[in-house]
């Protein structure tokens, strides 16, 4: 009989101690989750930014410009 007792004594570290890697375990899937989200987030604009651009050189070729001369008024130079 003391031997259970022993061995529940024994376990109830172990029990704390893998409740407390799943929970690790989950709050690390949880930031990498919003840290996707955020970068997903992030590239919707930079997408946006590339069309207007790319539409910028376009129309200085269509003017007659070089291509060098049109990326570098499109950047502001």
């Amino acid at each position: 009989m003391s031997d259970d007792n022993q061995t529940n004594q024994g376990c109830g570290g172990k029990k704390k101690a893998m409740l407390a890697y799943g929970i690790v375990q989950i709050s690390a899937t949880v930031v990498s989750a919003i840290s996707l989200a955020a970068i997903a987030l992030t590239l919707c604009p930079l997408k946006q930014q590339s069309s207007a651009f790319n539409g910028c050189v376009t129309e200085m070729i269509a003017q007659g410009e070089s291509n060098a001369q049109a990326v570098r008024y499109c950047n502001g130079g």
